[in-house]
């Protein structure tokens, strides 16, 4: 099968995620100066880092299928597994924000932080079985080291959160900033 509609799809499922998550960020009613923004700063913290998120995965994703030249039936599910975890995010996005500390929101985050990481990684997997061992897309992903890496470090996040939630935030920006260098494994594997 072509791979087109399923990237138009996931485009668009991804602007949809980040248009809610903005929608979450509210004018301060009665506040006409910057003061009144001091309120929202956890929000916009909260919004700005699962932007970064939403931002990573995209690029990931764009060059993933930069690199593959089909899907099958097996990829479809793949992809809209990530979907699903990507789509929550709003709503841990808001709960994080409005909450900003709060034990149970920080471990909820870092729950769809993983089980994102972790439907990521299937999808590759899924590709991967698509076209063969001995392809572009197989020595471009290589031995992944960030993708295996990022989960260790959600699940330490996590965990982490339990005692102390702002060490769980930490760990989740963390990965955000290890992914937040683009990963040229693609670009150099596809470079004429």
């Amino acid at each position: 099968m072509h791979k087109g509609r399923l990237e138009a799809f996931s485009d668009g499922v991804l602007a949809i995620v980040i248009t809610i998550m903005v929608l979450e960020l509210k004018v301060p009613h009665g506040a006409e100066h910057f003061e009144g923004l001091h309120d929202l700063l956890p929000v916009f913290l909260s919004y700005a880092l699962s932007f970064l998120y939403v931002g990573i995965y995209w690029n990931n994703h764009h060059h993933l299928f930069q690199a593959s030249k089909h899907v099958n039936g097996a990829v479809l599910w793949a992809n809209l597994h990530l979907l699903f975890w990507l789509s929550l995010f709003p709503f841990v996005t808001h709960w994080m924000g409005e909450h900003p500390l709060g034990r149970d929101p920080v471990i909820l985050y870092g729950v769809v932080l993983i089980l994102a990481a972790i439907a990521y990684y299937i999808l590759v997997r899924a590709l991967l079985t698509c076209h063969g061992s001995d392809t572009v897309l197989a020595k471009a992903i290589g031995s992944d080291f960030k993708g295996r890496i990022s989960p260790v470090i959600y699940a330490i996040g996590i965990a982490l959160a339990f005692w102390q939630p702002w060490l769980g935030v930490a760990l989740y920006t963390l990965v955000a900033l290890i992914w937040l260098v683009p990963d040229r494994r693609i670009e150099r594997t596809l470079a004429p």
